[in-house]
């Protein structure tokens, strides 16, 4: 498994822009797919977007297609969520995960590790 780390959370407007950073640990980081989740107060875990291990293949949730970027750099261990256009229902504990695969990483029961989480509020 890996230890995930994520970072970039915050407080932004309506409208505005964040990045979120996941760090991961070890030596296996490119065989990895990468995933970012979020869960909203009193709502379950929902699959936001994930990225294969290479880079070459992403998918979205439909509520963030066109605003959210996923990407990764594999020398440096990282997954990184770029947010434009931010709503106020976009606003959660977002969670980075791991999975052996990408097809894995669509659900929260295909995940092998997650991150503690970061709060992404957006205000009004």
């Amino acid at each position: 498994q890996v230890q995930l780390v994520e970072s970039g959370g915050g407080v932004v407007q309506a409208g505005g822009s964040l990045r979120l950073s996941c760090a991961a640990s070890g030596r296996t980081f490119n065989t990895y797919a990468m995933a970012w989740f979020r869960q909203a107060p009193r709502k379950e875990r929902g699959f936001v977007a994930a990225i294969s291990g290479g880079g070459s293949r992403t998918r979205y949730v439909d509520s963030v297609g066109g605003r959210f970027t996923i990407s990764r750099d594999n020398p440096k261990n990282t997954v990184y969520l770029q947010m434009n256009s931010l709503k106020p229902e976009d606003t959660a504990v977002y969670y980075c995960a791991a999975a052996r695969f990408l097809e894995a990483a669509f659900r929260a029961g295909g995940v092998d590790s997650w991150g503690q989480g970061t709060q992404v509020t957006v205000s009004s």
